[in-house]
């Protein structure tokens, strides 16, 4: 038993690199996922400030045909209120004629004079005419260019409103998406709760209801006493009975989590907060709760346990589950807890 013992312990160093690599395995694989969340943010924001920048160009342009359509109109009216003097200087025009009409008939002495003024007056009448006629013609095409500005402001104010639609229904795949999202994890969290249930009461079953054995939230702690002397990391008789069960119980539920739930449990180490002394080889309560932490991880490995499903941490004397400084709260403190979570 000695004997056995002694190579164990030999062999438990050899499997802190490995347990190094497949740390920063997950640490690799974490972060390849948060990248291409990262970049799906990026590609997502890119196409937004894309129609962001269209949705300006459209707006911009509006301005430029609305004021260019207000100095059309007001160059209509420029023109109209030439036409109107125009055609007011045509009715001064006939009645001067009909007037020198009504002396020529009145006087013969006066109508060759009358009829020079009537002439004069008529050709500066046709002059009239014509400048009423260019200016109702550009009248008339400035009326055709308005139309044709309306017509393109109809176009686009109808591409900007297909464009808020294809940016409405956007947001609305995204926001579907995200609800997808939530119900897939809660439905994972619900699925793993499930089955952290039936391994505790698995547990409770298998490590007969022990007053040093427990659970605390949706944690099952062990009183350091159970498996290690003190000061120690190394896992005594009566704690690798404990550890063997532990080990069937995980091994009976790795067959019964689907595959596709990515669980792990995790082995976590807490000591009280009384200094170690000098002469142990565990310079601070961290590295004796970090070696008692691996020390669980490695004897369930030692029993068939997937190395890919456990996970070993240290946390020292600094999450204490009693605040007191009794020896109660003390040895409350000093615990392993297993969590089973998601990776």
């Amino acid at each position: 038993m000695a004997g056995t013992r002694l190579r164990r312990r030999d062999t438990r160093t050899d499997f802190w690199p490995g347990f190094v690599d497949a740390m920063a395995t997950l640490l690799l694989v974490i972060i390849f996922l948060l990248s291409i969340f990262m970049l799906a943010q990026f590609f997502l924001s890119q196409q937004l400030s894309g129609r962001d920048t269209v949705l300006n160009r459209l707006n911009a342009q509006i301005s430029e045909l609305t004021e260019l359509l207000a100095l059309e109109r007001a160059g209509k009216r420029d023109l109209q209120d030439t036409i109107a003097a125009l055609q007011a200087n045509l009715g001064d025009a006939t009645a001067e004629r009909d007037r020198l009409q009504g002396l020529l008939s009145s006087s013969t002495d006066t109508a060759s004079q009358a009829g020079g003024q009537i002439a004069l007056l008529e050709g500066q009448l046709d002059d009239q005419k014509q400048i009423s006629d260019r200016a109702l013609a550009q009248v008339e095409l400035l009326n055709q260019q308005i139309s044709a500005l309306r017509r393109q402001i109809g176009a686009l104010e109808a591409a900007l409103e297909a464009s808020e639609k294809r940016d409405q229904d956007s947001q609305a795949k995204i926001a579907d998406l995200g609800k997808r999202l939530n119900v897939a994890l809660a439905q994972r969290v619900q699925e793993l709760s499930r089955y952290r249930s039936d391994f505790f009461g698995r547990l409770r079953e298998i490590l007969s209801q022990r007053s040093d054995i427990r659970v605390v939230g949706d944690r099952f702690v062990f009183q350091s006493e159970v498996l290690f002397p003190s000061g120690s990391d190394e896992i005594n008789p009566q704690g690798e009975l404990e550890m063997t069960k532990l080990a069937d119980a995980i091994k009976e539920l790795s067959g019964q989590i689907p595959p596709e739930i990515n669980w792990v449990l995790r082995v976590d180490g807490h000591t009280d907060n009384r200094p170690l002394s000098g002469t142990g080889r565990f310079r601070s309560n961290w590295d004796l709760s970090a070696a008692r932490a691996i020390s669980v991880v490695r004897f369930l490995i030692d029993q068939g346990v997937d190395p890919k499903r456990l996970v070993a941490a240290g946390f020292g004397e600094f999450q204490p589950l009693d605040e007191g400084d009794t020896d109660e709260a003390l040895a409350r403190n000093r615990r392993i807890e297993l969590k089973l979570t998601e990776r």
